[in-house]
């Protein structure tokens, strides 16, 4: 079975091809008109994946070998996102499935995050506990079985990635904040600044991240208040301090999930499983406590299209089908379909 993959929740339009559960292809056109705004300007990316859904589906056809006639079926994500970027790949996905005559299936974009693990030869087992980071969630998820999820927990408020983004914009840094800082914190004293940790329920699985963020805004002004700028050495070692404290709480409850429910296997997905701390740190724990622990690759982390066929991939499979009426859904659970 061969399917085509289309993610365009956000910003970046991509598109993939997955065979009998193999990647053939997977193409990312990355937007980069939002740098200059310092955060995604949702008109912005909907016009650009009008531009580009057409040419990056056909470069994910070639470079798979394949033609789009030759497809078994045709996926495409609906939500959670940004409305407008979703009707964009939502409506390609299932006039494209329409014209040819084969199946489609809607995609939840969390869902297809949580089974980006699966892209990989070695592949975590049931059940397993996964946590995804990314720009605009932070979940907790025990996965029962493929496609039997339980909702451990989320944040209340920020994302860690909208926190690492609105920090890198208060320290006056590039977007996406992100990397720029996980760059700067190399170079840094992740124990200069004690930032707190939330202790937002304690024996819980539930995230706060607006405090962490409120008090590195307090610590920036304080500081500029003793100096005219702030010198690379003192940006560095906030940058290590902030993403110190944010990797804190999202392993301790990451692997406190693991020890309560009896898993051998744990997961982490998202665009913030990128980060090298997070990584390193959770590799650490993980060999530390006999766990398996599986992350992504690099091009697996951030939105796209290979986790959607994957994971259009096993519901086709199964016998899942999505009907052409499908709308799309900016906040769409990952316990729904």
């Amino acid at each position: 079975m061969t399917v085509l993959g289309i993610e365009t929740s956000c910003d970046e339009t991509s598109a993939a091809i997955v065979e009998d559960g193999v990647v053939r292809s997977n193409v990312v056109a990355a937007q980069v008109d939002h740098a200059r705004f310092g955060g995604v300007v949702p008109e912005l990316a909907s016009r650009a994946h009008l531009r580009l859904i057409v040419p990056v589906v056909e470069e994910a056809a070639s470079r798979a070998g394949t033609t789009l006639r030759a497809l078994d079926g045709v996926a495409a994500v609906s939500g959670p996102g940004l409305i407008g970027s979703l009707l964009v790949g939502l409506s390609f996905g299932k006039a494209l499935a329409f014209a040819l005559g084969k199946p489609f299936v809607g995609v939840n974009h969390m869902e297809a995050h949580v089974l980006s693990n699966l892209l990989e030869e070695q592949k975590p087992s049931y059940p397993f506990v996964n946590l995804t980071v990314s720009g605009g969630h932070t979940q907790l998820i025990l996965v029962r079985a493929p496609f039997d999820y339980e909702v451990l927990g989320e944040t209340i408020d920020d994302a860690a990635g909208e926190a690492f983004d609105k920090v890198a914009k208060m320290l006056g840094l590039e977007y996406p904040g992100g990397p720029a800082v996980d760059r700067r914190a190399r170079e840094g004293d992740p124990a200069a600044v004690r930032f707190p940790r939330s202790s937002f329920d304690p024996d819980g699985y539930q995230f706060s991240f607006s405090g962490l963020k409120t008090s590195v805004l307090y610590y920036l002004r304080d500081a500029r208040n003793e100096r005219d700028q702030m010198p690379a050495r003192f940006v560095n070692d906030v940058c290590a301090s902030f993403q110190a404290a944010v990797v804190d709480v999202l392993l301790k409850k990451f692997f406190r999930a693991a020890e309560i429910f009896g898993v051998h296997d744990v997961a982490i997905a998202g665009g913030v499983s990128a980060n090298s701390s997070l990584r390193s740190r959770a590799a650490a724990e993980a060999e530390r406590r006999g766990l398996r622990l599986f992350i992504p690759r690099m091009e697996y982390c951030t939105d796209n299209g290979a986790m959607v066929a994957m994971t259009g991939y096993l519901r086709l499979r199964d016998g899942a089908r999505s009907s052409f009426e499908l709308s799309a859904e900016p906040n769409l659970s990952i316990s729904r379909p």
